[in-house]
């Protein structure tokens, strides 16, 4: 399961450097990954202090450090 968790953090690292800050929903969308996978990811991240979460509006949008 960690290795799962590790991928997609990688992923959603990658996609946000390459795109920039984005909602949860369009990381979701445009990477393929399962919503289930996606958050834990965004906890992966966090944790290691690599990105940053923003509620713009009503969309919780993620930004690297």
């Amino acid at each position: 399961m960690s290795n799962t968790i590790g991928d997609a953090a990688g992923i959603v690292w990658n996609y946000l450097d390459k795109n920039g800050p984005s909602s949860v929903n369009k990381v979701t969308t445009e990477t393929g990954i399962n919503k289930n996978d996606v958050q834990r990811a965004i906890g992966w991240l966090s944790k290691e202090d690599k990105l940053s979460i923003e509620m713009i509006g009503r969309a919780e949008t993620l930004s690297l450090k």
